[in-house]
């Protein structure tokens, strides 16, 4: 993929972007288009949606739980970095309403990015470096190319690998660790 156009572009030039056209993302200074999901990516979305959200959007419970949890929002996390990620959640105690600012300002607490062959680059290196930049705790790199799951966990010195599975496992990744959940379902598979 290449980028939509190079320099040092703000959100002022995306917001520029006729709102039916605009399906990007500002990262480092950067637009890049966000290409059109596959049926596999979809999945994959979906199955992370149905297997988290459900648990954790909800008021704050007992075990902490309590979370935002939403797909492709625009998130502002510096003057340089506008993403949209695949789905991305705020703890209830960190933001107790529902923003309604555009793009959301505050950084989320968890990001998932569903990696797919076209744009893998963007997940895996732009991303990471945006991501860390604003101190995103827990990043999720579900990777359609090898069917796993990544989960990075947000360090001084940069994301630390949490834990690496394969679509056959199940798993209790940060974090969501109070559930167990396998990688297949977040793939979509029945299982």
């Amino acid at each position: 993929m290449s980028a939509a156009s190079r320099g040092h572009k703000t959100l002022a030039d995306l917001l520029a972007i006729d709102e039916a056209d605009r399906y990007h993302e500002l990262l480092d200074g950067e637009l890049w288009r966000k290409m059109e999901p596959s049926f596999g990516h979809g999945d994959a979305q979906g199955g992370v949606v149905l297997h988290v959200r459900g648990p954790f959007q909800r008021p704050r419970g007992p075990d902490g739980g309590g979370w935002w949890i939403v797909t492709e929002v625009e998130v502002e996390l510096g003057p340089r970095d506008v993403p949209r990620p695949d789905i991305a959640g705020w703890r209830r105690e960190r933001m107790p309403e529902k923003p309604t600012e555009f793009p959301v300002r505050l950084r989320p607490d968890w990001v998932c990015e569903v990696v797919s062959p076209k744009h893998a680059s963007n997940d895996t290196v732009k991303k990471v470096r945006a991501y860390h930049r604003a101190e995103i705790p827990h990043y999720w790199l579900l990777d359609l190319r090898d069917s796993t799951l990544t989960v990075l966990r947000w360090s001084t010195e940069g994301y630390v690998v949490a834990l690496k599975a394969e679509r056959h496992e199940r798993v209790r990744a940060e974090p969501f660790e109070v559930i167990e959940v396998s990688v297949a379902s977040l793939f979509g598979d029945d299982v």
